[in-house]
């Protein structure tokens, strides 16, 4: 029997029936879900030198506890020194419990070990009800060891919800407990 995830949990018990209040929903299908999250790193000095795509893929490996697809070029760029098929990134996608459990440890745990942290911005949504988080190191995250870091590097967290507008994709990640930055700070 498999155990189910805290953050799921909360949303069935909490966050959905306060969205069917506030958005006056009919049908429980109405409701906004998490569909995926997206992890992403870039790692442009991996054409300088192939051990830093390996440390970036087994940080990726150890964040998400998923194995990463490495990302290549698709084409050449002479200017940023980059031929095509040359590996570039690698990246993560979570559905599921995984999705849940990253997620989790994400709003509790890592976000709240940044320095000086004031809560994410609120200009992250694109419009269709995603929200995009740009991370600056992996070092927040608890499964990353400082000593065995070659180099510091941010990454990119996409959050993709079945959500129409961003207003009910803030009220659904707002429920789940994303910190917001709160009064008019908008950076």
């Amino acid at each position: 029997m498999a155990v189910t995830p805290r953050m799921l949990e909360k949303y069935k018990s909490e966050v959905s029936p306060a969205l069917q209040r506030e958005f006056g929903y009919k049908n429980v299908m109405q409701l906004p879900k998490l569909e995926k999250v997206v992890v992403n790193i870039g790692v442009g000095d991996a054409k300088l030198d192939i051990k830093f795509m390996d440390a970036a893929i087994s940080e990726l490996r150890a964040i998400t506890g998923q194995a990463p697809l490495l990302k290549r070029a698709k084409k050449s760029i002479a200017g940023f020194k980059v031929r095509q098929n040359m590996p570039v990134a690698c990246a993560v996608t979570l559905r599921g419990a995984k999705m849940w459990e990253f997620l989790d440890r994400l709003i509790s745990l890592a976000l709240p070990s940044i320095k000086d942290f004031q809560g994410v911005t609120r200009k992250g949504f694109d419009g269709r009800g995603n929200y995009n988080l740009g991370l600056r190191e992996q070092l927040i995250f608890p499964e990353i060891s400082y000593d065995k870091v070659i180099r510091s590097r941010g990454m990119n967290i996409s959050i993709v919800t079945s959500a129409k507008t961003d207003e009910e994709a803030f009220a659904l990640l707002k429920g789940l407990g994303m910190p917001f930055r709160t009064g008019n700070q908008g950076v």
